[in-house]
This record gives C-alpha cells, structure tokens and sequence, in this order.
C-alpha cells in the first residue's frame, strides 16, 4: 500500500526495512522487540544491519551519563548511513523522553523522537519520518502497558528471553530519573504474563527472565499486595518445552517468605537472584533515599543463602554518591567483605539534572570516584575467584549458548550466569552443538569471572 500527499513522492511502505539498534538494559530490549513486531505487523521488512536499512530506529538508555554519551555517539554513527541508503533516523526511548526537544535541535540528522509512553505509535512514527511530516516529537503521558501484550520479534539467541512483567517505578532513590522516565510503577495483567510465558516456552527459548525495574513490587498496583511468588509459581506450571526461570531486579523489602519458598523449592527457578543494594553505608542509604539499610539486606541474604544454599546472589553499588566519606566507603568495603557477593557490578555515582542527589552538597571528585571504584573491584575480583574455584571439578548443566572467537570453545551458562552481565563457560564439546542445547559440562579451570571446562557424560573419564 503506497501512502503520501498529492504532489509529493509516493512511498511504498511494504517494500522499507526497518532496523533497530537497542541501548541499555534487558527492559529496554523488550521495548525494541515489541517495536518491531508492530513493525512486522504493517508488513514493514525488517534487517539486523543498519547498511541494509532504509529507517533506523535507536532505542536510547538516558539513565546516566555513560549512558546518555553511548546513545548519542550511537546516535551521530548511525546518522552517517543517511549519506547512503538510510531515509529516515527516530530516535526512541529514554533519551528520547528526557531531551525531546533538544535531540531535534542539536542533531538535524534526526527525522523523528519517540518517548517511552509512545511504543505503541512507532508504524506513525517511522511513515512520519518517511514522509517528512510536520509532527516529528511524540513522547505520551506515561500510563498504560497495554503494549507490552504486543507481538514480539525476540532478539536474543534461542537460549533466553526477556519477559517484561511492570513497567515504571514508585521507588524514590535520590539519584534516580527512572520515575520521570517511565512512570509510575504498572503490573501486567497475570493472565498476559502467563499467555507470553506459554509462547516464548512452545517456541524453545530454555530460559525465561522475569524484569521490571523492581520485580518484587509485581502486582501492588492492580492485585493490592506483591504477588511475584504467585506469578512465579504459575508460569513454571506452564506444560511447555523445557525451561528455566530467572527473576532479576529483587528489592531486598519485598523478598518475601512465599519468594523464598517458591525459589527454594521449585527445580524450574534458577536459584539466583539479583538484589541491587547499592551501599553499605546506612548513612548513606538513607540519603539514596533506600528502603533497606545494611542490617535488613545482611539479614536477607544470609537468610537466602540459610534457605536456598547453593544460591548465587548478583548485586550493584554506586560509590561518590555525595557526601560519601572515606569512613563510608570504607564500611562500604567491609560490608562488601562480610556479605561476599557472588556477582557485583560496580558504578560511579551520575549527577542527574532534577534528582534529589544532583542538589546535594558534598559531590564527590571523579578521580576519587573512579579510585574508589577501582579498589572495591579489586576487593570483588579476590572474592570472585575464591567462589569460582570452589566450582572446579563440579559437573553442571549448561545453557549452549555460542561458538568462541577461536572456534575451539563453545560458551554457555549455568543456573549461576545471567546473560550479557555474569561471566561466562568456555568448554569443549564431544560433536557440533546448537544454541539453546542443555548439556552437562564439568569445570576444569578458572578465571575471576569465567569457567573452563569440558562436555560431561557417563563416558567421560
């Protein structure tokens, strides 16, 4: 079907493909993948390289400068593909609704922006940019999630999928602009959840896992209390496939004993769970603007690790949040120590425009941050290799995941790895082995973060 105004060129849509270039966290992911199954709805064609694109769309992350620098260096590169094939640049996402305006103003390469409220109006979007259309700004009120209930075009390899089950946040971190970026906090619907859940199992993806920005919050808003534990539960009833299920992004408040019990209990639950912390520090915590301080998130992990013993718990911290003193980043350090994350992601504190934090006194230099970040890293890196090498000669079930650079090595993951985040398996393989294939790999060798091993079965000697 061809669209477009009498006296100016008609354009065939069905014949325009589409590629999308998607930034920053698995949430955002999903944004793009419902994108382009909207996309593919309108019988746009879709392509993976921007050279074979005649619309490129980049999903933006904004959350913090390392962030907002990667999207719009990402941003100015794709524009260069104008000069050849490329018609039309939108850029979506974070970015995109903090700095609408001045993403038009300051990058004329850029033919339309489309905000986090206004997935759902992408096919006007992209005909618009096409055309060249007055309206070149949509960036809705942030309410609804219907959707999220879209048809997808997944992106990932067969062995995971993302499953977005909120969007939004209530948390009121000091520090933070998710609230501003995405909204309040909004639950799906449990039946839409399982009816995604039951497609991405009959389609094979081997593990499922669970984001939002706070997945413990899951059903406050439309159930009156927090029901992961139940959702939980009823996805792993899903008679389909063969699957595992990982939960991400658990605040320590909300761990609940029915959370536990569910993790502790059920073999379809990855026994890893991702609790951002963010410091040691109470001091500290309270002007994060936390709801846990450090003796409720000591008290919860070691309770995990009481309940569900071979549990691998991921966590991330901010140091040179402002005001933050060599005495709190030194219990920062022993609270590090004591605790023995099994992962850890470690980040410089981001002064961000209208943030609580940005107005605070005390902001600390980025050199000192930058060092402070580099000696808990070393303090990590120590504990990372002391667990990994508890795990040689230990034979687990593997993920296949991808062929190494080298063509020698296979890599995977185990229940203990999260994709694109935790380290990786590097082994070696009997025959030829596909993506999403689940083997039994013992562990030979390690490194801080990665494993070494080699393809396990009763055979092996």
């Amino acid at each position: 079907m061809k669209y477009g105004e009498t006296g100016k060129n008609l354009i065939d849509f069905e014949n325009i493909s589409v590629c999308t270039v998607s930034l920053g966290c698995p949430k955002n992911l999903v944004d793009s993948e419902l994108m382009l199954g909207m996309l593919a709805d309108a019988g746009f064609k879709l392509c993976t390289e921007p050279d074979e694109a005649d619309v490129i769309i980049v999903n933006t992350c904004g959350f913090i400068d390392s962030a907002k620098e990667e999207a719009i260096n990402t941003i100015l590169e794709m524009a260069q593909y104008k000069k050849e094939r490329c018609k039309a640049l939108i850029v979506a996402g974070c970015l995109a609704q903090r700095y609408n305006k001045e993403i038009l103003k300051e990058m004329p390469e850029v033919d339309f922006v489309l905000g986090t409220g206004s997935y759902g109006d992408i096919i006007f979007a992209v005909k618009s940019a096409l055309q060249k259309g007055d309206c070149s700004i949509m960036c809705a009120n942030l309410s609804g999630v219907g959707y999220l209930n879209g048809k997808r075009v997944i992106s990932t390899p067969n062995s995971y999928a993302y499953l977005k089950i909120a969007e939004g946040c209530d948390n009121k971190c000091t520090y933070c602009v998710i609230p501003r970026l995405r909204g309040a906090y909004r639950s799906r619907g449990k039946e839409d959840i399982l009816k995604e859940a039951e497609t991405l199992a009959k389609n094979g993806y081997k593990e499922i896992i669970l984001v939002a920005q706070d997945t413990t919050r899951y059903g406050t808003d439309i159930y009156g209390k927090p029901v992961l534990a139940d959702l939980i539960e009823d996805i792993c009833k899903i008679d389909a496939g063969d699957f595992q299920l990982r939960i991400l992004y658990c605040y320590p408040d909300e761990i609940t004993d029915e959370l536990i019990h569910v993790m502790a209990n059920n073999p379809k639950v990855c026994k890893y769970m991702d609790i951002p912390v963010q410091h040691g520090s109470d001091r500290i915590l309270l002007a994060m603007g936390r709801r846990s301080l450090s003796g409720e998130i000591k008290e919860k992990i070691f309770r995990l690790r009481k309940e569900i013993p071979e549990i691998y718990i991921r966590t991330s911290i901010i140091v040179g949040f402002p005001g933050e003193t060599e005495e709190d980043f030194e219990i920062l350090c022993d609270f590090v120590k004591e605790v023995r994350f099994d992962r850890l992601g470690v980040f410089t504190y981001s002064k961000e425009e209208g943030t609580k934090a940005a107005a605070m006194e005390g902001q600390i230099p980025q050199r000192i941050k930058n060092s402070r970040m580099n000696k808990l890293m070393k303090i990590q890196q120590k504990i990372s290799k002391e667990i990994n090498e508890k795990r040689v000669g230990k034979v687990y079930d593997v993920i296949v995941e991808n062929i190494s650079d080298d063509n020698i090595f296979y890599t995977g993951r185990t229940f203990a790895e999260a994709p694109e985040i935790d380290g990786t398996v590097y082994f070696t393989a009997h025959g030829e082995l596909n993506a999403g294939d689940k083997i039994k790999v013992k562990i030979l060798n390690i490194e801080e973060y990665d494993l070494i091993g080699e393809q396990w079965d009763e055979f092996t000697e």
